[in-house]
Protein backbone atom coordinates (compact mmCIF):
# COMPACT_ATOMS: atom_id res chain seq x y z
CA UNK A 1 0.00 0.00 0.00
CA UNK A 2 1.35 3.42 -0.95
CA UNK A 3 0.87 6.59 1.10
CA UNK A 4 -1.71 7.81 -1.43
CA UNK A 5 -3.64 4.53 -1.20
CA UNK A 6 -3.58 4.73 2.60
CA UNK A 7 -4.97 8.27 2.52
CA UNK A 8 -7.65 7.25 0.01
CA UNK A 9 -8.67 4.40 2.33
CA UNK A 10 -8.80 6.72 5.38
CA UNK A 11 -10.85 9.34 3.55
CA UNK A 12 -13.32 6.85 2.04
CA UNK A 13 -13.85 5.25 5.47
CA UNK A 14 -14.35 8.58 7.30
CA UNK A 15 -11.27 8.13 9.47
CA UNK A 16 -10.02 11.00 11.59
CA UNK A 17 -6.48 9.72 12.22
CA UNK A 18 -3.87 7.48 10.60
CA UNK A 19 -0.88 5.84 12.32
CA UNK A 20 2.23 4.67 10.46
CA UNK A 21 4.96 2.91 12.46
CA UNK A 22 8.02 1.09 11.20
CA UNK A 23 7.89 -2.58 12.13
CA UNK A 24 4.18 -2.87 12.81
CA UNK A 25 0.75 -2.73 11.18
CA UNK A 26 -0.92 0.42 9.90
CA UNK A 27 -3.79 1.73 12.01
CA UNK A 28 -6.66 4.21 11.63
CA UNK A 29 -9.12 5.86 14.00
CA UNK A 30 -12.75 5.87 12.86
CA UNK A 31 -15.48 7.58 14.87
CA UNK A 32 -13.22 7.59 17.90
CA UNK A 33 -12.21 3.89 17.79
CA UNK A 34 -8.78 2.62 16.76
CA UNK A 35 -8.66 -0.10 14.07
CA UNK A 36 -5.50 -2.10 13.29
CA UNK A 37 -5.27 -2.83 9.56
CA UNK A 38 -3.98 -6.03 7.99
CA UNK A 39 -1.38 -4.08 6.04
CA UNK A 40 2.17 -4.59 7.36
CA UNK A 41 4.56 -2.40 5.36
CA UNK A 42 8.25 -3.15 5.29
CA UNK A 43 10.60 -0.84 7.20
CA UNK A 44 11.48 0.93 3.94
CA UNK A 45 7.84 1.25 2.84
CA UNK A 46 6.83 2.76 6.20
CA UNK A 47 9.70 5.24 5.98
CA UNK A 48 8.69 6.22 2.45
CA UNK A 49 5.10 6.79 3.60
CA UNK A 50 6.26 9.07 6.41
CA UNK A 51 8.79 10.94 4.26
CA UNK A 52 6.06 11.58 1.65
CA UNK A 53 4.72 14.48 3.78
CA UNK A 54 8.10 15.92 4.81
CA UNK A 55 10.27 18.56 3.20
CA UNK A 56 14.02 18.04 2.80
CA UNK A 57 14.64 20.19 5.87
CA UNK A 58 12.09 18.25 7.91
CA UNK A 59 13.61 14.92 6.86
CA UNK A 60 17.00 16.17 8.06
CA UNK A 61 15.51 17.18 11.42
CA UNK A 62 13.87 13.77 11.79
CA UNK A 63 17.13 12.01 10.95
CA UNK A 64 18.84 14.18 13.57
CA UNK A 65 16.47 12.66 16.14
CA UNK A 66 13.95 15.48 16.42
CA UNK A 67 10.16 15.22 16.54
CA UNK A 68 8.55 17.24 13.74
CA UNK A 69 5.08 18.79 13.45
CA UNK A 70 3.72 19.07 9.92
CA UNK A 71 0.74 20.81 8.39
CA UNK A 72 0.13 20.39 4.66
CA UNK A 73 -2.31 19.61 1.86
CA UNK A 74 -2.05 16.22 0.17
CA UNK A 75 -2.86 15.45 -3.46
CA UNK A 76 -6.61 14.96 -3.02
CA UNK A 77 -6.94 18.46 -1.50
CA UNK A 78 -7.26 17.13 2.05
CA UNK A 79 -5.48 19.07 4.78
CA UNK A 80 -3.53 17.05 7.31
CA UNK A 81 -1.74 17.71 10.59
CA UNK A 82 0.98 15.23 11.48
CA UNK A 83 3.58 14.54 14.12
CA UNK A 84 6.63 12.46 13.20
CA UNK A 85 8.46 10.92 16.15
CA UNK A 86 10.75 8.07 17.18
CA UNK A 87 9.85 5.02 19.27
CA UNK A 88 12.03 1.98 20.03
CA UNK A 89 14.58 3.42 17.64
CA UNK A 90 12.07 3.36 14.75
CA UNK A 91 10.08 6.08 13.00
CA UNK A 92 6.39 6.63 13.68
CA UNK A 93 3.86 9.15 12.44
CA UNK A 94 0.40 10.20 13.64
CA UNK A 95 -1.70 11.99 11.03
CA UNK A 96 -4.92 13.94 11.70
CA UNK A 97 -7.18 14.43 8.67
CA UNK A 98 -8.85 17.82 8.60
CA UNK A 99 -11.95 18.92 6.73
CA UNK A 100 -11.15 20.25 3.26
CA UNK A 101 -13.28 23.35 3.88
CA UNK A 102 -13.98 25.21 7.09
CA UNK A 103 -17.50 24.07 8.07
CA UNK A 104 -20.33 26.45 8.94
CA UNK A 105 -21.63 26.77 12.51
CA UNK A 106 -24.80 24.89 11.63
CA UNK A 107 -22.91 21.94 10.12
CA UNK A 108 -20.91 21.52 13.34
CA UNK A 109 -23.96 21.80 15.59
CA UNK A 110 -22.55 24.79 17.49
CA UNK A 111 -24.97 26.86 19.62
CA UNK A 112 -25.99 30.27 18.26
CA UNK A 113 -24.67 32.05 21.37
CA UNK A 114 -21.12 31.47 20.07
CA UNK A 115 -21.84 33.88 17.21
CA UNK A 116 -22.69 36.55 19.79
CA UNK A 117 -19.46 35.84 21.68
CA UNK A 118 -17.47 36.10 18.43
CA UNK A 119 -18.61 39.71 17.90
CA UNK A 120 -17.10 40.91 21.21
CA UNK A 121 -14.52 43.70 20.90
CA UNK A 122 -12.26 42.33 23.63
CA UNK A 123 -11.89 39.57 26.18
CA UNK A 124 -11.02 35.89 25.93
CA UNK A 125 -12.98 32.94 24.51
CA UNK A 126 -11.71 29.43 25.23
CA UNK A 127 -12.59 26.23 23.38
CA UNK A 128 -11.76 23.23 25.55
CA UNK A 129 -11.96 19.46 25.40
CA UNK A 130 -9.88 16.30 25.08
CA UNK A 131 -7.62 15.58 22.12
CA UNK A 132 -9.66 14.84 19.00
CA UNK A 133 -12.77 16.69 20.18
CA UNK A 134 -12.79 19.18 17.30
CA UNK A 135 -11.44 22.23 19.13
CA UNK A 136 -9.40 23.42 16.15
CA UNK A 137 -12.38 23.08 13.82
CA UNK A 138 -14.60 25.07 16.20
CA UNK A 139 -11.98 27.83 16.45
CA UNK A 140 -11.68 27.88 12.66
CA UNK A 141 -15.46 28.18 12.29
CA UNK A 142 -15.42 31.15 14.68
CA UNK A 143 -12.64 32.87 12.70
CA UNK A 144 -14.44 32.12 9.43
CA UNK A 145 -17.66 33.65 10.81
CA UNK A 146 -15.78 36.77 11.90
CA UNK A 147 -14.08 36.93 8.49
CA UNK A 148 -17.45 36.97 6.75
CA UNK A 149 -19.16 39.44 9.08
CA UNK A 150 -16.61 41.81 10.67
CA UNK A 151 -13.91 44.13 9.29
CA UNK A 152 -11.10 43.13 11.67
CA UNK A 153 -7.37 42.42 11.68
CA UNK A 154 -6.84 38.84 12.84
CA UNK A 155 -3.47 37.34 13.80
CA UNK A 156 -3.28 33.59 14.35
CA UNK A 157 -0.43 31.82 16.16
CA UNK A 158 -0.46 28.10 15.39
CA UNK A 159 1.66 24.97 15.60
CA UNK A 160 1.23 23.96 12.83
CA UNK A 161 -1.07 26.09 10.64
CA UNK A 162 -4.04 23.87 9.84
CA UNK A 163 -6.70 25.92 8.07
CA UNK A 164 -5.84 28.88 5.85
CA UNK A 165 -8.23 31.80 5.53
CA UNK A 166 -8.82 33.95 2.44
CA UNK A 167 -9.05 37.71 2.99
CA UNK A 168 -12.80 38.37 3.09
CA UNK A 169 -13.91 41.26 5.28
CA UNK A 170 -10.93 40.63 7.56
CA UNK A 171 -7.19 40.87 7.03
CA UNK A 172 -5.75 37.65 8.47
CA UNK A 173 -2.07 37.01 9.16
CA UNK A 174 -1.09 33.48 10.20
CA UNK A 175 2.16 32.76 12.03
CA UNK A 176 3.56 29.27 12.60
CA UNK A 177 5.54 28.50 15.74
CA UNK A 178 9.02 27.28 14.83
CA UNK A 179 8.98 28.99 11.44
CA UNK A 180 7.58 32.52 11.71
CA UNK A 181 8.06 32.91 15.45
CA UNK A 182 9.93 30.93 18.16
CA UNK A 183 7.06 30.40 20.62
CA UNK A 184 3.40 31.12 21.38
CA UNK A 185 4.32 33.52 24.19
CA UNK A 186 6.82 35.54 22.12
CA UNK A 187 4.34 35.77 19.24
CA UNK A 188 1.66 37.00 21.63
CA UNK A 189 3.94 39.71 23.01
CA UNK A 190 4.96 40.93 19.55
CA UNK A 191 1.39 40.75 18.19
CA UNK A 192 0.39 43.60 20.50
CA UNK A 193 2.57 45.86 18.34
CA UNK A 194 0.96 44.64 15.11
CA UNK A 195 -2.42 46.41 15.41
CA UNK A 196 -4.60 43.28 15.84
CA UNK A 197 -8.28 43.27 16.74
CA UNK A 198 -8.35 39.49 17.27
CA UNK A 199 -5.56 37.10 18.26
CA UNK A 200 -5.98 33.35 17.90
CA UNK A 201 -3.58 31.25 19.97
CA UNK A 202 -3.66 27.63 18.81
CA UNK A 203 -3.04 26.27 22.29
CA UNK A 204 -2.20 27.69 25.72
CA UNK A 205 0.50 25.22 26.71
CA UNK A 206 2.18 27.02 29.61
CA UNK A 207 1.66 29.78 32.14
CA UNK A 208 3.71 32.30 30.16
CA UNK A 209 1.34 31.91 27.21
CA UNK A 210 -1.74 32.03 29.46
CA UNK A 211 -0.54 35.23 31.15
CA UNK A 212 0.27 36.87 27.80
CA UNK A 213 -3.14 35.89 26.40
CA UNK A 214 -4.99 37.34 29.40
CA UNK A 215 -2.95 40.54 29.17
CA UNK A 216 -3.82 40.84 25.46
CA UNK A 217 -7.51 40.34 26.29
CA UNK A 218 -7.33 43.01 29.00
CA UNK A 219 -5.72 45.54 26.68
CA UNK A 220 -8.57 45.68 24.19
CA UNK A 221 -8.16 42.57 22.02
CA UNK A 222 -10.37 39.55 21.52
CA UNK A 223 -8.31 36.42 22.20
CA UNK A 224 -9.36 32.94 21.04
CA UNK A 225 -7.58 29.85 22.30
CA UNK A 226 -7.86 26.22 23.44
CA UNK A 227 -7.15 24.15 26.54
CA UNK A 228 -7.30 20.41 27.23
CA UNK A 229 -9.97 20.64 29.94
CA UNK A 230 -13.39 18.99 30.05
CA UNK A 231 -15.63 21.59 31.70
CA UNK A 232 -15.91 25.30 32.36
CA UNK A 233 -15.10 24.88 36.06
CA UNK A 234 -12.06 22.72 35.31
CA UNK A 235 -10.90 25.34 32.79
CA UNK A 236 -11.01 28.12 35.37
CA UNK A 237 -9.13 26.00 37.89
CA UNK A 238 -6.48 25.10 35.30
CA UNK A 239 -5.90 28.78 34.44
CA UNK A 240 -5.58 29.89 38.06
CA UNK A 241 -3.79 26.82 39.48
CA UNK A 242 -1.11 27.13 36.80
CA UNK A 243 -0.03 30.51 38.15
CA UNK A 244 2.81 30.90 40.67
CA UNK A 245 1.54 31.33 44.23
CA UNK A 246 2.33 35.06 44.34
CA UNK A 247 0.39 35.66 41.10
CA UNK A 248 -2.75 33.59 41.65
CA UNK A 249 -4.86 36.49 42.90
CA UNK A 250 -3.73 38.72 40.03
CA UNK A 251 -4.51 36.06 37.42
CA UNK A 252 -7.87 35.33 39.07
CA UNK A 253 -8.81 39.03 38.90
CA UNK A 254 -7.56 39.45 35.33
CA UNK A 255 -9.27 36.29 34.10
CA UNK A 256 -12.58 37.18 35.79
CA UNK A 257 -12.58 40.61 34.15
CA UNK A 258 -11.68 39.34 30.66
CA UNK A 259 -13.52 36.02 30.24
CA UNK A 260 -16.24 36.16 27.57
CA UNK A 261 -17.02 32.48 27.32
CA UNK A 262 -15.86 28.88 27.61
CA UNK A 263 -16.99 26.28 25.08
CA UNK A 264 -16.23 22.76 26.35
CA UNK A 265 -16.87 20.03 23.82
CA UNK A 266 -16.65 16.32 23.05
CA UNK A 267 -17.33 14.25 19.94
CA UNK A 268 -19.47 11.23 20.81
CA UNK A 269 -20.31 8.12 18.76
CA UNK A 270 -23.85 8.11 17.40
CA UNK A 271 -26.20 5.25 18.14
CA UNK A 272 -26.42 4.24 14.47
CA UNK A 273 -22.62 3.85 14.28
CA UNK A 274 -22.38 6.22 11.31
CA UNK A 275 -20.61 9.19 12.76
CA UNK A 276 -20.12 11.34 15.82
CA UNK A 277 -22.16 14.14 17.31
CA UNK A 278 -20.96 17.24 19.17
CA UNK A 279 -21.76 17.56 22.88
CA UNK A 280 -21.06 20.93 24.49
CA UNK A 281 -21.04 22.90 27.69
CA UNK A 282 -21.34 26.68 27.28
CA UNK A 283 -20.37 29.20 29.96
CA UNK A 284 -20.84 32.91 29.27
CA UNK A 285 -18.91 35.49 31.30
CA UNK A 286 -21.91 37.15 32.96
CA UNK A 287 -21.48 39.34 36.07
CA UNK A 288 -22.64 36.41 38.22
CA UNK A 289 -20.03 34.07 36.70
CA UNK A 290 -17.29 36.70 37.06
CA UNK A 291 -18.16 37.16 40.75
CA UNK A 292 -17.95 33.40 41.41
CA UNK A 293 -14.47 33.38 39.83
CA UNK A 294 -13.37 36.38 41.89
CA UNK A 295 -14.72 34.87 45.11
CA UNK A 296 -13.10 31.47 44.39
CA UNK A 297 -16.45 29.69 44.36
CA UNK A 298 -15.72 27.62 41.29
CA UNK A 299 -17.71 24.66 42.63
CA UNK A 300 -20.86 26.78 42.17
CA UNK A 301 -20.20 27.39 38.47
CA UNK A 302 -22.23 24.36 37.16
CA UNK A 303 -25.28 25.49 39.14
CA UNK A 304 -24.87 29.06 37.90
CA UNK A 305 -24.69 27.82 34.30
CA UNK A 306 -27.81 25.70 34.76
CA UNK A 307 -29.83 28.60 36.18
CA UNK A 308 -28.85 31.08 33.46
CA UNK A 309 -30.04 29.44 30.26
CA UNK A 310 -31.51 32.76 29.12
CA UNK A 311 -27.92 33.83 28.38
CA UNK A 312 -27.32 30.83 26.12
CA UNK A 313 -25.56 28.73 28.76
CA UNK A 314 -25.98 25.02 29.40
CA UNK A 315 -24.06 22.32 31.24
CA UNK A 316 -22.62 19.25 29.55
CA UNK A 317 -25.18 17.10 31.36
CA UNK A 318 -28.01 19.26 29.96
CA UNK A 319 -26.74 18.65 26.44
CA UNK A 320 -26.15 14.93 27.03
CA UNK A 321 -29.75 14.50 28.18
CA UNK A 322 -30.96 16.36 25.07
CA UNK A 323 -28.83 14.23 22.73
CA UNK A 324 -30.04 11.05 24.46
CA UNK A 325 -33.69 12.07 24.22
CA UNK A 326 -33.20 12.77 20.50
CA UNK A 327 -31.88 9.22 20.07
CA UNK A 328 -28.48 10.43 18.84
CA UNK A 329 -26.40 8.81 21.60
CA UNK A 330 -26.87 5.78 23.84
CA UNK A 331 -27.32 5.94 27.59
CA UNK A 332 -23.90 4.35 28.10
CA UNK A 333 -22.25 6.92 25.81
CA UNK A 334 -23.89 9.74 27.76
CA UNK A 335 -22.77 8.37 31.12
CA UNK A 336 -19.23 7.71 29.88
CA UNK A 337 -18.97 11.32 28.64
CA UNK A 338 -20.35 12.99 31.78
CA UNK A 339 -17.98 14.51 34.31
CA UNK A 340 -20.77 14.06 36.89
CA UNK A 341 -22.32 10.68 35.92
CA UNK A 342 -24.30 10.32 39.17
CA UNK A 343 -26.15 13.56 38.50
CA UNK A 344 -26.67 12.56 34.87
CA UNK A 345 -28.04 9.16 35.92
CA UNK A 346 -30.70 11.01 37.90
CA UNK A 347 -31.58 13.24 34.93
CA UNK A 348 -31.67 10.31 32.50
CA UNK A 349 -33.91 8.35 34.84
CA UNK A 350 -36.34 11.26 34.90
CA UNK A 351 -36.09 11.66 31.14
CA UNK A 352 -37.20 8.06 30.47
CA UNK A 353 -39.56 7.52 33.36
CA UNK A 354 -37.05 6.03 35.78
CA UNK A 355 -35.72 3.32 33.47
CA UNK A 356 -32.08 2.42 34.04
CA UNK A 357 -31.36 0.21 31.02
CA UNK A 358 -28.43 0.94 28.72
Amino acid sequence: MTFEELMDYAISHNCSDVHITQGTHLAVRRYGELHILDELPTMEEAQQMIYAILSTDQIKRVEDGQDVDVGCVIDNNIKIRANVYHQRNNLACSIRLLMAEIPEFEALGLPEVIKELATANNGIILVTGPTGSGKTTTLSAIVDYINKNEAKHVITIEDPIEYTYPHNRCMIHQRQVGYDVPSFASALHSSLREDPDIILVGEMRDFETIAAAITAAETGHLVLSTLHTQSAAQTINRIIDGAPADMKMTIRTQFASSIKGVISQQLLPMTDGNGRVLATEIMVGTPAIKNLILEDKIQLIPGAIQSARQFGMHTLNDNLVELYQMGLISRKTALDAAYDPQELEKFLGTAVGGSSFF
